[in-house]
C-alpha cells in the first residue's frame, strides 16, 4: 500500500555529482561503482547530521533536514570528506559534488519528497561552484550565528521557475574551526534534559552582524529590552539578563544552555546594520527537541534608533509569548487530570477558550476555577476566569446577562487584586467595565495596560475599543491597526478585525468600514458581529441589495443583539445603517441581549 502523504515545511538539501557525463566518458563502469560510494558516503554523513537521505536521482541525491544548521553541518563535513578521499585516488574519475540548501513546502511520500523546496534546492545548487555550498537566504536566517560558518553573499539571483529573485548565499567553513554535530545527537542525556515544570524562556544576546565592533551596543540593547518586554506578560519566567548573557561569544549547544539555565524555550537571533538599514531576525526554539517552533525577519529604515529598537522589541515579544502560549497549551492537552496543577488547569483552560464555543467557554471555566481552588492567589486563573465570562456574553451564550456581568466584573477585579502589574489583568478588568457601562474607567484600565506592556497587541485593541464604544473612534482607531500589526496571527485576529470596522463606520468611514468587516469574515466567516458590521456600513452607502442579502445570512448566527456605544447618537447611527439594509429590530434593554462588540 502507498504511503499517506506528508505536507510539512522542510530543509532541503541537494547535491549532484560535477561533469558526471565527462567521467562516464573516462571509464563507464569506474565512474557509475564511485558516484554510487559518493552518495553512500553523502548519506551516512546526512543521517549522522539528523537528516533524511530520501533518493537518488541520476547523478543527484535528495536529502530533509529539520534544521538549517544540521544541513549545512552534514554539507560541510561530506565536502571535507570528499576532497581528502578523492586525493587519495590515482586517476582522474574523482566525483566532485556541489549542494544547494532550500527552506520550502515539500511533500513526501514513498520515500520521494517533491515540491517548490526541492525545485529551489536544485536551483540553488546548480549556482554552487564544484565543491561548494549555496543556500537560500531564508535558511541563512535561520541558522544561528554562534555557529563557526562564513557566509559570501552572492545576492539576489534571478532563478527559473520562480517569479521573485532569492537572496543566496555561499557557505564554508571558519578556517581552523571544527564542524558542529548535529545537536540532536551531540548531547548524551537529550531525550530527557533537565527543564522545569513551569516552562521558562531564556534570550540569548542576539549576534552583531554588523562587522562594526562598535555596535555591538545595539544587539545588547534589542537583547535587554526583549528580555524586559517578556518579563512584563507574566506568562512565563523569564531567565535573568545576567544569566543569559554568560553564552554571549560562546559556541555552547542549544540543549546545554536551556539545562544549565534551567530554560524550556531559547530566543536567539542576529542585529545587521548596514548604512541606514537593519535587519533583525529571532527564532524560538523548544530545548528538549531542539526544533524551531518560530522564526521571523524584521527589515527597517534607521531613522530614529530608539524608536525602531522599541518597535521591533514590541513586534517580537507580541509574537513570540503567544506561541509560547499555544505549545504549552498543546502538550498541557496531552497531561493526565491526576497529574495537573493550578499551572496546568490555567493553560488548559487558555487553550478551551480559543474553541470560540459555548462548551469550550464552559469547559474553561471549570479549569481556571479548579486553578483558583488550588492556588486563590493565581492572578492569571482569575484573568481566564474572568475571559470565561466574557466570551459568553460577547458570544450570546449567558442565560443570565446581568448575572454574568456582575461574575465578569468580579473576576476580573480578583485579577488586579492578586497581580497590578499584570497587563492582561486590568485588559480584562476594561472589558468588563464596557460591559457594566462604566465607559471612563474602562478606558483607564485599558491605558494602565498598555502602559504596563506596551508590546501587548490586545492591549490596544482593547484601548481602542474602549475609546470607540466612548464615542471617539478617530483616537481609537490607531491603537486598533497597532494590535492588528503587532501580531496577525493571533486566535483572536477576527475580532480584532471586527473592532477596527465598527471603529470606521462610528468614524462615519462606511469605505473603510465595509472593508475591516469584510478583512474579518475572510478570517472567520461565521462571526456574526462582522456581518452586522459589514451590513451597517453597505446600508449607509446606499448598497441596499447588499446589505440585505448579508443580514439574510447573519440573522441565524446572532438572532439577539443590543448595542454598546455610550452615546445614544452613536447607537442611532449604528442602527440607522442597517435599517437600510432592511432591519427592523430596535435597542431594548442592554441587560438582556447581547452587545455588538
Amino acid at each position: 500500500m502507498a504511503e499517506q502523504p506528508i505536507r510539512k515545511l522542510a530543509v532541503i538539501l541537494h547535491a549532484d555529482v560535477v561533469g558526471s557525463t565527462a567521467l562516464v566518458r573516462l571509464n563507464e563502469t569506474l565512474a557509475h561503482e564511485r558516484i554510487q560510494d559518493t552518495f553512500r558516503r553523502i548519506s551516512e554523513i546526512i543521517t549522522s547530521h539528523s537528516g533524511i537521505a530520501h533518493e537518488i536521482r541520476g547523478d543527484a541525491l535528495v536529502a530533509e533536514f529539520a534544521r538549517g544548521s544540521d544541513a549545512v553541518s552534514a554539507s560541510l563535513a561530506f565536502q571535507a570528506a570528499n576532497a581528502a578521499h578523492n586525493e587519495k585516488l590515482a586517476d582522474d574519475i574523482r566525483p566532485v559534488v556541489r549542494v544547494g540548501i532550500a527552506m520550502g513546502e515539500v511533500v513526501v511520500a514513498d520515500n520521494t519528497v517533491t515540491g517548490e523546496g526541492v525545485v529551489l534546492a536544485q536551483r540553488l545548487e546548480q549556482i554552487a561552484e564544484p565543491g561548494g555550498i549555496v543556500i537560500q537566504g531564508a535558511v541563512y536566517e535561520t541558522v544561528p550565528k554562534r555557529l563557526p560558518f562564513d557566509y559570501e553573499s552572492l545576492g539576489e539571483q534571478e532563478v527559473k521557475g520562480f517569479d521573485e529573485p532569492v537572496r543566496v548565499y555561499a557557505v564554508a567553513l571558519r578556517p581552523g574551526a571544527a564542524i558542529p554535530a548535529s545537536e540532536a545527537l551531540s548531547q548524551p542525556d537529550a531525550a530527557a534534559p533537565d527543564l522545569p515544570d513551569k516552562p521558562s524562556i531564556a534570550v540569548l544576546p542576539f549576534t552583531n552582524m554588523s562587522g562594526d565592533p562598535e555596535q555591538e551596543y545595539f544587539s545588547d540593547g534589542i537583547t535587554e529590552d526583549i528580555i524586559t518586554a517578556l518579563q512584563a506578560w507574566h506568562y512565563f519566567p523569564v531567565v535573568s539578563r545576567n544569566s543569559s548573557f554568560v553564552y554571549k561569544g560562546r559556541n555552547v549547544g542549544i540543549k546545554q544552555i536551556a539545562k544549565e539555565l534551567g530554560a524550556a524555550y531559547i530566543l536567539e537571533g542576529s542585529v545587521r546594520k548596514s548604512g541606514s538599514k537593519l535587519r533583525i531576525s529571532a527564532q524560538l526554539i523548544e530545548a528538549s527537541t531542539d526544533l524551531h517552533l518560530w522564526a521571523e525577519r524584521y527589515d527597517r529604515q534607521l531613522e530614529d534608533i530608539f524608536q525602531l529598537q522599541d518597535e521591533i522589541t514590541h513586534r517580537i515579544a507580541a509574537t513570540v509569548a503567544p506561541e509560547l502560549e499555544k505549545v504549552e497549551a498543546k502538550r498541557i492537552s496531552t497531561k493526565h487530570p491526576r497529574n495537573l496543577d493550578a499551572w496546568d488547569y490555567y493553560q488548559r483552560g487558555a487553550s478551551l477558550l480559543f474553541e470560540f464555543s459555548k462548551q469550550g467557554n464552559e469547559q474553561a471555566r471549570k479549569m481556571f476555577l479548579a486553578a483558583i481552588e488550588m492556588d486563590p492567589r493565581y492572578s492569571k486563573a482569575h484573568t481566564g476566569l474572568a475571559y470565561s465570562y466574557h466570551r459568553d456574553l460577547f458570544w450570546n451564550y449567558a442565560d443570565n446577562r446581568l448575572q454574568w456581568i456582575e461574575r465578569f466584573l468580579q473576576a476580573a477585579r480578583n485579577a488586579v487584586k492578586h497581580d497590578d502589574t499584570d497587563s492582561s489583568a486590568h485588559l480584562v478588568l476594561g472589558y468588563a467595565y464596557i460591559w457594566d457601562g462604566q465607559y471612563d474607567l474602562a478606558i483607564a484600565a485599558e491605558q494602565r495596560a498598555v502602559t504596563l506592556h506596551p508590546g501587548n497587541a490586545f492591549a490596544h485593541v482593547a484601548l481602542g475599543e474602549a475609546l470607540d464604544l466612548s464615542g471617539d473612534p478617530r483616537q481609537a482607531i490607531p491603537h486598533v491597526q497597532a494590535g492588528i500589526e503587532m501580531n496577525e496571527n493571533d486566535p483572536r485576529i477576527h475580532t480584532f478585525i471586527g473592532a477596527l470596522a465598527r471603529t470606521w463606520i462610528n468614524a462615519r468611514d462606511y469605505q473603510q468600514g465595509e472593508h475591516w468587516a469584510r478583512k474579518a469574515l475572510e478570517r472567520r466567516d461565521d462571526y456574526p458581529q462582522a456581518q452586522f458590521y459589514l451590513a451597517a456600513s453597505l446600508g449607509h452607502q446606499g448598497r441596499i441589495d447588499e446589505a440585505e442579502a448579508v443580514l439574510k445570512s447573519c440573522h441565524h448566527l446572532l438572532p439577539g443583539w443590543a448595542l454598546a456605544y455610550k452615546h445614544e447618537r452613536d447607537n442611532e447611527h449604528f442602527l440607522e445603517g442597517l435599517r437600510k439594509a432592511g432591519w427592523s429590530g430596535s435597542i431594548t434593554d442592554r441587560g438582556d441581549l447581547t452587545r455588538l462588540y
